[in-house]
């Protein structure tokens, strides 16, 4: 798939039916992120951690739980997650009572956090979670993502039960990538909104 594609899918008539969870990754998303443009953007609820320097699995998963079910908006959430944000959503998944929230997922650039290079901060996140995701997901991989190899990526995406997308040589899928808006994620998104729910 084109990652600079716009397609015709009615992206604004999706997010009617669900709420769309953003998930950042380690140290969070800058500025110029496509997670922090589509805040701007479309009013996606930005999934804030106490600590983005030295993240601690246990006490993402506890926050995620609390923005879930925190206020009066009951309709299913779709998680779109970056970099430490994916390894979040499959640890999330593995421990929360309250995976019938989500309607699905999109994990971008999911990095391998059991690397030998991997920075101390990140050595909690060992070992990587790896149950099958009990809602739809969708993973967008880099070929030369600098913190996850192709052949790791897909393995763990395999493992996570989520269709791939292939986004070419695009570093880490962050700002530096050029993605702007990148209106072809967001029409990602609006296919997991439609997803018939948990994947066989």
């Amino acid at each position: 798939m084109d990652m600079t594609m716009n397609t015709s899918i009615d992206t604004a008539a999706a997010w009617k039916t669900c709420r769309v969870l953003l998930l950042p990754g380690w140290l969070g998303s800058g500025e110029g992120h496509w997670q922090t443009r589509w805040a701007a953007l479309h009013g996606f609820t930005r999934v804030e951690q106490d600590d983005w320097t030295w993240p601690r699995r246990g006490d993402w998963m506890a926050r995620l739980d609390d923005v879930l079910l925190s206020g009066p908006d009951r309709r299913p959430a779709v998680l779109v997650a970056h970099s430490l944000g994916c390894q979040l959503v499959a640890a999330w998944a593995e421990h929360s009572r309250h995976t019938g929230l989500v309607q699905g997922a999109l994990l971008v650039a999911p990095p391998d956090t059991e690397r030998a290079d991997m920075p101390p901060q990140l050595h909690n996140w060992r070992p990587i979670r790896r149950g099958r995701l009990p809602f739809a997901a969708t993973a967008v991989v880099s070929s030369d993502d600098p913190y996850c190899a192709p052949d790791r990526a897909a393995t763990l995406c395999a493992d996570w039960g989520a269709r791939v997308v292939d986004a070419g040589p695009r570093g880490h899928l962050n700002a530096e990538s050029g993605l702007g808006d990148w209106p072809a994620g967001l029409a990602l998104v609006a296919v997991l909104v439609n997803a018939p729910g948990v994947q066989p």
